[in-house]
């Protein structure tokens, strides 16, 4: 071995360097920045051109009822589409009895007012299906961020606090490791994080007979963030 060559870290320190591993953990309550629900718009013929003429006529008055909502809908998006036959169980044959078609939409809304009368109106809709709220943070939310500083700040805090309880302090950071910072999963994207199911089969309303808009309460969200520190320190004087 070259004599020149560094000699390798010692993976729990020296006498003259000793190394000190904490971690450290944050956890944030905030209110949520989105909302998301499912919808499924159903239709159901003898004949299948029938149905599916049915499904898009459902499909576009939806898709029409919430985009009058404009700034308040952040996203719109069709992710399925079916339409199946029902076949007999009877009969040597192979007969359709009917076709059954589905559509589902999912929407992200970030007025929460507006999510109240939408829901409303949406379920009013002939043979609609309404699923949700599920409230989340943005990806790229500062909260994030935000909890994985204070996860920082408390790591070395904590380590301060280990090394002048040996009459000593901190010399150098010598590893910083992530090991999770995230929200609550989000329906679509994840679990469902709270929040009210409604659905209609019925025929669709005038909007004046239309029942009053739900009062949602928007699920205050949690999030997350541990690291894992090491950090040298100045020798302690050890002696009694």
């Amino acid at each position: 071995m070259d004599s020149t060559s560094p000699a390798a870290p010692t993976p729990y320190g020296t006498p003259d360097a000793p190394r000190l591993a904490v971690r450290g953990e944050a956890h944030l309550e905030v209110d949520p920045e989105i909302a998301r629900i499912g919808i499924t718009v159903s239709a159901r013929g003898t004949d299948r051109r029938d149905a599916l003429n049915d499904l898009t006529r459902r499909n576009t008055a939806v898709l029409d009822l919430v985009k009058t909502y404009g700034d308040a809908v952040e996203k719109l998006e069709t992710g399925s589409f079916s339409i199946s036959p029902e076949l007999t169980k009877h009969g040597r044959g192979e007969r359709v009895r009917a076709y059954h078609g589905r559509v589902h939409t999912t929407a992200e809304l970030t007025d929460f007012t507006a999510l109240g009368e939408l829901t409303t109106r949406l379920a009013d809709l002939d043979l609609t299906r309404i699923e949700g709220p599920w409230w989340a943070l943005r990806h790229d939310s500062p909260t994030h961020r935000a909890a994985r500083q204070q996860a920082v700040r408390e790591a070395v805090q904590r380590a301060r606090e280990y090394a002048e309880a040996l009459g000593t302090g901190l010399a150098a950071l010598v590893e910083l490791a992530d090991i999770g910072a995230d929200s609550a999963p989000v329906p679509g994207y994840g679990m469902p994080a709270g929040g009210m199911r409604a659905a209609a089969y019925g025929g669709a309303a005038d909007f004046a007979e239309e029942a009053a808009p739900l009062d949602l309460e928007p699920q205050r969200q949690h999030v997350y963030a541990q690291v894992n520190a090491r950090f040298t320190m100045t020798p302690p004087d050890l002696r009694p």
